[in-house]
């Protein structure tokens, strides 16, 4: 239901682990199925949350935000390692889901958007009549194979 893209991540993985120089970090995520809903849960500590932007474009579920720290005149950096800059991060929905009810909330330096199975990708009983007229239900849910 819910995809992934994101080709140069390998390759990004690579590089870094030889020292070399990589493009810009993404947002490292969880995502699960709880219940009808599928949540996921970006880290994007120390940022704005007036600088976080989430839109939705046909199937496809864009998040970005941006952290920027400047010393000011007087400050000595002995170490500066935490990313700085614009990080963006894609997810390809599924069909199943419902890009109309796309939930978003920022606390703590986690930005938790909730998307919603669409209604007609649920689970439902389907009524099944027999020659003698008696009606009977099959559960089509995930849960009967």
């Amino acid at each position: 239901m819910l995809m992934r893209f994101d080709p140069l991540r390998e390759l990004d993985r690579l590089v870094q682990q030889s020292g070399g120089a990589s493009r810009a970090p993404v947002m490292p995520m969880d995502a699960y199925r709880h219940d009808d809903r599928f949540v996921v849960h970006f880290d994007v500590p120390g940022v704005n949350p007036s600088s976080i932007e989430l839109t939705m474009e046909k199937n496809v579920l864009s998040v970005s935000a941006e952290r920027r720290w400047e010393p000011v005149d007087g400050d000595q950096v002995l170490v500066s390692e935490r990313p700085q800059g614009s990080f963006s991060r894609q997810l390809f929905l599924g069909e199943g889901l419902d890009p109309e009810r796309v939930a978003a909330h920022y606390d703590n330096g986690v930005l938790t958007v909730t998307v919603p199975v669409a209604e007609q990708a649920k689970p439902r009983k389907v009524e099944i009549s027999s020659g003698g007229g008696k009606a009977k239900a099959i559960d089509t849910g995930p849960s009967a194979a």
